[in-house]
């Protein structure tokens, strides 16, 4: 969820999404990285060559590095380490595949760290790498070909999640008939952005849920002013934000969006919309995204969005929902499994509820990717097994099997969020809501699934029941509802997500390919230049910056991007 969060996120993200991570010099740091030590793999004379669950017969070690954030679920033993989670100890037990970590920091402090891992070339074996990055490497030749380790290696049920698309999103990372590059993608409407609203709140002022971007702002003023959570004190505001505007949660993409403005389609990415005459523009310098800038500097003189929301970034924005300073957040369909049931937890009296984010004149409309996979995973051309991460992928989809449900609980330490190389079901969320709402309307006692999606299935159902009849024996109820709320209630996470696509009440972000030449040059500097400029113009700057900004924007290189982008829509793209 996070990543998935995170990969939260998602997961959040999901969310995933939705966490990061990432050569010459580490063949000589890894432990067995000589050929004759991995005869599974690197010994192509192995009996077990072909077995995508073969164990090595001798230890193979394999180093990565992680950004993360705090484990979703509260049931994780208290003080664990990402050393410490239980996933790499089954790792070796079930393959004798060794992980090792060159370095381990927090989510908003990833980027920079491997930022200079890679100027400094000293790079782990197994790499999650952003779209950018994985450009800059593979044009560097410091990524692994993976075709043949893909083809040999590859469970059934890796193959299945791979090839759900028809092969599209494999093909869009291919060069030359090679992969150097494993796309973890999910199905596009996971990045549909929600209301997130506390209607315990709403009814305490006696406020109607928002349809429009004047009612939210009715609401919103409400919760600044008029005590919503009733306590006597002036405590609270209104809508959760943080430094980063266009990110992976707790940002301001939906409220964009809700202005009919398509600046980014989140992690700071550009999105690109089609205009009348068929072609790409971009999202981020239209003039609604100027209008929505209008109606934020307003909500921050009057207190709307918190004063020191510049300062904060997305653990701080955690932190407020939390602990009950801030009703409304937008965000994808995973918060209830975090951080909201945090807050569920903290205040029994909270009742969060999703809604179809508020438009100008009614619902507005999200934006999604055509394609949702900016994260691959790569290795390093220099690591001895490649294939390892290959089998690292089938195993975690094999700890979701039936067989290992008594065993893969979060009180046994084990932190999916914190594990990778890992690739999920594209239609897993699609699948959950599915097969638990058939067995709860059925009155089944367990669900009847039997493939390696049985435990995500079945940790829901679980919790749904236990929610449902107040069972807090085995689990909070925060931690419950979270299960239930984000992914198989009707009217939650995904069930809202889902009528949102039946209705088609979305836009799609039309550019997923790999970043263009200029893109790639310029998109930190231009990402800088768009952060500085919305944030002092929200701040009470001048909104005539944005038409300074945005010239700013393509001399820098925005008109040769436009140009390169429809370029690839024109000669590349799949209509």
């Amino acid at each position: 969820m996070k990543r998935i969060a995170t990969w939260k996120m998602i997961l959040i993200a999901t969310m995933t999404l939705s966490v990061l991570s990432a050569c010459s010099n580490q063949g000589k740091e890894t432990t067995n990285s000589t050929p004759q030590t991995s005869t599974n793999g690197g010994d192509k004379g192995s009996n077990a060559s072909n077995d995508p669950f073969g164990k090595y017969p001798n230890t193979v070690t394999v180093t990565e590095v992680l950004g993360y954030i705090a484990p979703e679920d509260p049931r994780i033993p208290k003080g664990i380490t990402p050393e410490q989670n239980a996933y790499i100890k089954s790792l070796k037990d079930m393959l004798n595949i060794e992980l090792k970590y060159k370095w381990t920091v927090p989510t908003n402090q990833y980027d920079q760290k491997f930022s200079l891992a890679i100027a400094s070339n000293d790079l782990p074996d197994i790499m999650e790498l952003d779209q950018t990055n994985y450009e800059k490497m593979k044009k560097a030749g410091m990524l692994a070909d993976l075709t043949e380790a893909y083809n040999k290696y590859a469970s059934p049920a890796l193959k299945k999640y791979m090839e759900s698309d028809g092969g599209f999103a494999l093909k869009a990372f291919s060069e030359d008939g090679k992969l150097f590059g494993l796309p973890g993608f999910e199905d596009p409407f996971l990045s549909t952005q929600l209301l997130w609203i506390r209607k315990d709140w709403l009814d305490n002022l006696h406020l109607q849920q928002p349809k429009t971007m004047d009612e939210l702002e009715k609401v919103a003023l409400s919760f600044v002013q008029n005590d919503p959570d009733q306590n006597g004190k002036s405590d609270t505001y209104g809508i959760a934000a943080q430094k980063n505007l266009f990110y992976w949660g707790f940002d301001l993409r939906g409220f964009f969006n809700g202005f009919g403005a398509y600046p980014s389609v989140g992690n700071n990415q550009s999105a690109w919309i089609k205009d009348g005459s068929g072609k790409l523009i971009p999202g981020l310098i239209q003039p609604e995204v100027k209008m929505a800038l209008g109606k934020l500097q307003s909500w921050y003189k009057e207190g709307i969005l918190d004063k020191e929301f510049a300062l904060k970034d997305e653990n701080k924005a955690v932190e407020d929902i939390t602990a009950g300073k801030v009703g409304i957040s937008y965000g994808e369909w995973w918060y209830p499994n975090w951080p909201l049931n945090l807050n569920v937890d903290k205040d029994p009296k909270a009742d969060w509820i999703a809604l179809q984010i508020p438009g100008l004149n009614g619902p507005g409309k999200s934006l999604v990717p055509k394609l949702r996979a900016n994260k691959l995973m790569a290795v390093n051309k220099n690591t001895a097994n490649p294939e390892a991460a290959i089998k690292m992928i089938n195993f975690y989809i094999e700890m979701g099997n039936k067989k290992y449900i008594d065993q893969n609980k979060a009180e046994n330490g084990y932190v999916y969020n914190w594990f990778y190389p890992r690739i999920y079901n594209p239609a897993q969320i699609e699948t959950i809501y599915t097969e638990v709402n058939k067995a709860l309307e059925a009155k089944q006692n367990e669900v009847t699934l039997d493939d390696e999606n049985y435990k995500n299935v079945a940790d829901v159902f679980k919790a749904t029941n236990q929610y449902l009849a107040g069972n807090t024996s085995e689990a909070t109820k925060g931690v419950n509802w979270g299960q239930y709320f984000s992914r198989a209630a009707k009217d939650g996470g995904w069930g809202i997500t889902r009528q949102i696509k039946q209705s088609k009440a979305y836009v799609y972000n039309e550019l997923y390919a790999l970043p263009t030449k200029s893109q790639a040059e310029k998109g930190a500097q231009m990402d800088k230049l768009m952060s500085e400029s919305f944030t002092k113009i929200i701040m009470g700057g001048s909104l005539d910056d944005f038409d300074k900004f945005v010239s700013s924007w393509k001399s820098l290189g925005g008109e040769q991007i436009t140009n390169e982008v429809n370029d690839w829509y024109g000669k590349l793209a799949v209509k």
